[in-house]
């Protein structure tokens, strides 16, 4: 037995320092490690020899054979490389480069807008998305027949009980925040909302908001003015003004949607701000009396302002993206971009 393996490891030397190419080196590794090369039928003789005898001819045969593959294996590496010439490389293409993940560009939008409401000394809260009606409607003074209340408008949830659905807004995180501590209160609350739209350039049935909360004895209008545009002029630019229109919402009165100076065309009209010079970015307000009254905090005494803000709406206008849903599609060609 030992005698056979010897001859085949002398023959399988000779036959390794004659091969010249790379089909040499594949008549070779078929005739010793081919289904009928000189391997198997070493093991095809086991049966032949004695059971005691077995183990030690089965651990030769299983090192030889390992030997030879590695041996082969050096041999398809060492003529595959030579038959790589320079005449095969084309030296102006690009060269390859490993693809570096990067945050998600609604990612950096969100650290963004984090990092400067903690400047101004807002803390961070959050909330369920899974909403009892009763904090997504009822405590913000929504009336029962209000249109935002729909199955057109609102996902259901079939949940026994209460009646939940998938939350509308960020403001519930602002009930339970207001029912949970008490005035000074200055929080914002970002996170997913949903909301029965249709999928198009600009509406999404998912979207990022970014709402918040000032609650404080002698809290006015001026205090929410000047907080959203400090925090416009931190996002887009030190010349970025603002403009407060009157609203309706019914967890605020007043009222106001918040429209940002068009940091495109820098107020004189355009495409973007079709000609107005202006871009609605958000809804805001006082905090309605009967608000601050369902969360046992006196509106004799405490005042406060509230604001609610989309995520993409500011990731368009900041990025100069004109479509919502690149930012759902995943699409590395859109995303290497940020």
């Amino acid at each position: 037995m030992n005698q056979d393996i010897s001859n085949i490891k002398s023959q399988f030397d000779a036959d390794y320092a004659a091969v010249n190419s790379l089909s040499a080196v594949d008549r070779l590794k078929y005739a010793y490690l081919g289904r009928k090369g000189a391997i198997s039928a070493q093991f095809d003789r086991m049966k032949e020899i004695p059971p005691e005898e077995r183990r030690a001819f089965g651990a030769m045969l299983n090192t030889l054979k390992t030997e030879i593959t590695a041996r082969i294996e050096e041999l398809q590496q060492k003529f595959a490389a030579e038959q790589q010439t320079e005449a095969d490389i084309d030296l102006t293409l690009p060269g390859i480069t490993g693809f570096r993940g990067g945050l998600h560009p609604l990612t950096q939008v969100y650290d963004e807008v984090v990092d400067i409401f903690r400047g101004l000394g807002f803390t961070v809260e959050d909330g369920p998305e899974c909403e009892t009606a009763y904090y997504n409607f009822d405590a913000l003074n929504t009336p029962p027949n209000h249109p935002s209340r729909e199955w057109t408008d609102t996902f259901y949830l079939d949940v026994p009980g209460d009646t939940w659905l998938l939350r509308t807004h960020t403001s519930p995180v602002q009930i339970r925040v207001m029912q949970r501590k008490k005035p000074p209160i200055r929080i914002i609350a970002p996170g997913r909302t949903y909301r029965n739209d249709k999928p198009d350039a600009t509406h999404s049935p998912a979207f990022m908001q970014v709402e918040g909360l000032y609650v404080d004895k002698g809290v006015t209008f001026a205090d929410l003015k000047g907080t959203v545009l400090a925090f416009y002029r931190a996002l887009y630019g030190a010349d970025v003004n603002i403009r407060l229109r009157p609203s309706f919402f019914p967890f605020t009165e007043p009222s106001a949607e918040v429209d940002v100076s068009c940091f495109f065309c820098r107020g004189k009209g355009c495409r973007i701000c079709k000609g107005s010079g202006w871009l609605e970015m958000a809804g805001s307000g006082m905090v309605h009396p009967n608000v601050l009254a369902e969360c046992d905090i006196d509106p004799e005494v405490y005042s406060g302002w509230a604001f609610g803000m989309g995520l993409e709406r500011i990731a368009l206008f900041k990025f100069g993206v004109d479509d919502i849903r690149l930012f759902y599609e995943n699409d590395l060609r859109f995303l290497q971009q940020f």
